[in-house]
Order: C-alpha cells, then sequence, then structure tokens
C-alpha cells in the first residue's frame, strides 16, 4: 500500500512539475512574443521616418532648386560705346560741340557754354513753338503789312512772301527754316499769341522746359539784341528735342521746298535751304549732313546746328563765331564738313568744299 501511495505521490509530483514547465514555457513564450511586438512596432515606426525624413530632403532640394530658378539673372552691365576722336582745334568757328544723338554722348566741344549771339540758329526754337501749337498745318496765317519796314530796316532775311499774303501755316514753317524768312517767324508769333513779345515769352518758357539754363530771347528771327543770346550746349538740347518732331524733322532736313499759292505769289514760292544751297554735295565721309540751320550777323559770325547720318548713327554738330559773312567762304558749312569727316575716318569719300555763298 505505501509504495503505490508513493507512487502516486510522485505521479502527482510529476503532475505538478510538468504544468509548471508548461507555464514556464507559455510565459517564456508570452515574454518573447511581447517582445517580438514591440521591436516590430519600434521597426516599423522607423521605417515610417525614414521616407519622411527623404521626402523633408527632398522638398528641401526642391525649394534650393525654386530658390536657383526664383534669383533674377544679373543684367550685363552695358558697355559705353567708345566715342569717335573729333579733334575741334583746326575748326574756324570759336565755339562748337559734337553730339551723338542716340545716348547723348559729347563727342566734342569748344567753349560750350561762353554765351554766344545765336543769329538765325533761333529759329529752331519758332518752329517748335509754332508746330506745338499749330492744330491744323492747313490753315491760313495773314502776313500783316505793319511788319515789313522794320524787318527791311534791320536788314532781316525775308522768305518772299508779299505783304497781306494768307500762308498756310505749313508753308509759314517751311519759311522760317529753309529761307529764314523773318516774315514767316513774325507771322507765326502774331498769329499764335497776339504778339512777338508774347510769343518770345512762350519761347522762354520752353527752353526753361529743356534746361537750357543759359539762353534768353529776346526776337523770334535772331536778329540782333545783346539780351539775346545761348550757348552751343544749350542750342544742342533745343535741337534733340525738336528732332523728335517728325514735321520739324522733315523741315529741317529738306533741301528744297514749294509753297501754295497766294495772291502775292500766284505760283507759289521756292524755297531752298540755306545750308545745301552752299554745298556741291552734302556726302562726307562715311554718311552725309542731312539737315540743317544756318546763322549770320555780323555780332553773331557764321552759326550752323546741323544733322548729319555717319556710319549709321546720327550726330548734332552746332558751331558759332565763325569768322566770315554772306560774301565770304561759308566758314560754318567747312567747319561741319571737316568735323564729320573725322568722325567718318576713312570709311567714304571725302565731300568737296563747300562753295562760297551767293
Amino acid at each position: 500500500m505505501s509504495e503505490k501511495k508513493l507512487t502516486k505521490r510522485q505521479l502527482r509530483r510529476r503532475r505538478e512539475r510538468n504544468r509548471r514547465i508548461v507555464m514556464f514555457l507559455v510565459g517564456f513564450l508570452l515574454v518573447g512574443l511581447i517582445f517580438s511586438g514591440i521591436l516590430f512596432l519600434l521597426n516599423k515606426k522607423q521605417g515610417k521616418e525614414k521616407p519622411e525624413e527623404k521626402e523633408n530632403g527632398k522638398r528641401t532640394e526642391e525649394q534650393v532648386q525654386d530658390t536657383v530658378k526664383n534669383t533674377p539673372t544679373p543684367t550685363p552691365t552695358a558697355t559705353p560705346e567708345p566715342a569717335p576722336t573729333v579733334d575741334l582745334r583746326g575748326i574756324d568757328s570759336k565755339a562748337a560741340i559734337l553730339v551723338r544723338l542716340l545716348d547723348g554722348q559729347v563727342v566734342a566741344e569748344k567753349e560750350a557754354d561762353t554765351r554766344i549771339y545765336p543769329a538765325s540758329m533761333t529759329k529752331i526754337m519758332t518752329a517748335i513753338i509754332g508746330l506745338e501749337n499749330i492744330s491744323d498745318l492747313n490753315q491760313m496765317i495773314t502776313i500783316d503789312r505793319s511788319m515789313y519796314d522794320r524787318l527791311y530796316l534791320e536788314g532781316a532775311s525775308m522768305a518772299g512772301f508779299a505783304p497781306g499774303d494768307q500762308v498756310k501755316a505749313i508753308d509759314i514753317l517751311y519759311g522760317v527754316m529753309l529761307p529764314s524768312g523773318a516774315e514767316c517767324c513774325v507771322g507765326l508769333a502774331e498769329y499764335l499769341f497776339g504778339s512777338e513779345e508774347a510769343f518770345v515769352g512762350k519761347m522762354n518758357e520752353k527752353a526753361a522746359e529743356l534746361g537750357m539754363e543759359n539762353t534768353h530771347f529776346v526776337t523770334s528771327t535772331g536778329l540782333h539784341d545783346p539780351e539775346h543770346y545761348t550757348t552751343v550746349r544749350d542750342l544742342t538740347k533745343l535741337l534733340t528735342y525738336a528732332l523728335q518732331n517728325e514735321t520739324f524733322r522733315a523741315i529741317y532736313t529738306a533741301h528744297e521746298y514749294t509753297t501754295s499759292p497766294t495772291a502775292g505769289n500766284p505760283e507759289g514760292l521756292h524755297f531752298l535751304s540755306t545750308m545745301f544751297k552752299k554745298m556741291e554735295t552734302s556726302a562726307v565721309n562715311g554718311g552725309e549732313i542731312e539737315g540743317g540751320k544756318t546763322g549770320y550777323t555780323s555780332d553773331a559770325g557764321q552759326c550752323l546746328a546741323s544733322l548729319a547720318v555717319i556710319n549709321d548713327k546720327e550726330y548734332i554738330l552746332v558751331t558759332a563765331g565763325a569768322q566770315g559773312s554772306p560774301s565770304t567762304e561759308p566758314y560754318h558749312i567747312l567747319d561741319a564738313i571737316q568735323v564729320y569727316n573725322q568722325i567718318g575716318g576713312e570709311t567714304g569719300q571725302t565731300a568737296p568744299a563747300a562753295q562760297p555763298a551767293a
């Protein structure tokens, strides 16, 4: 009996031991599973973070690329085109200035800020004031008889209209510029503003507007007055401005022009440019002289404000104080040819010398 009981006790212990072993194994497995789960979750979390880091990195690169794209490309600094070399020491004119019209570059100058008398170069201002205040270039303007005695007495150049003529505004403007007609200047002034004095007031207003600081006008004609003065530098400002007006440019560059008939001139008047009629040719080295307004009084000397195109670039040259007269060689024109030929160098043929004034 005792052996059976012992055996049963042993069996019971064995079962108890086996149960403990099973519980231990189950517990171990549970711990392993829990630990494995924790590792899995950690790895999964890290796996999610890495693509995000890559995505963040990608966005950063895109931002860098956007920054590069949005950064404006620096504009290269334009290198100023070198100006041609021109020597003014050999010209007869006492004052001169040469300007490249495209960029306003002063190529050469001589006494450019010295006060001079502009004589009929004044009529550049007269013409532009007229153009800016006439709405219809075909409207008729009466040339008043009362001005003629005074103009003849002062020795003014005349276009040839008869006293009392009714003239188209466009014909008046050509009369101002080509033959340098004083009756056209005064007639225009009186028609627009009632008197030459009021017209001259507008001329001085425009001069101030253009920055012509050393300029004062007294007449519309340029007839001598000690208080009627300017500088060649100021005149380049005026001419540069006036040339922007297409009608002015057409008049200024015309060689000749025929007016409509008037009562005093049934066949019209045929005008010749006071500059071009004294030249055999307008050609200069590399181009040609395209337009000009001459001027002369005994106090002003021979004067010229001219335009030339040389090597496809426009230049304006204003000269004053050349020692000549209507009966001598046109030194102002000879000066212009000499200066313009220097710009062209050897690229063209030299123009023949200008002809003496008629």
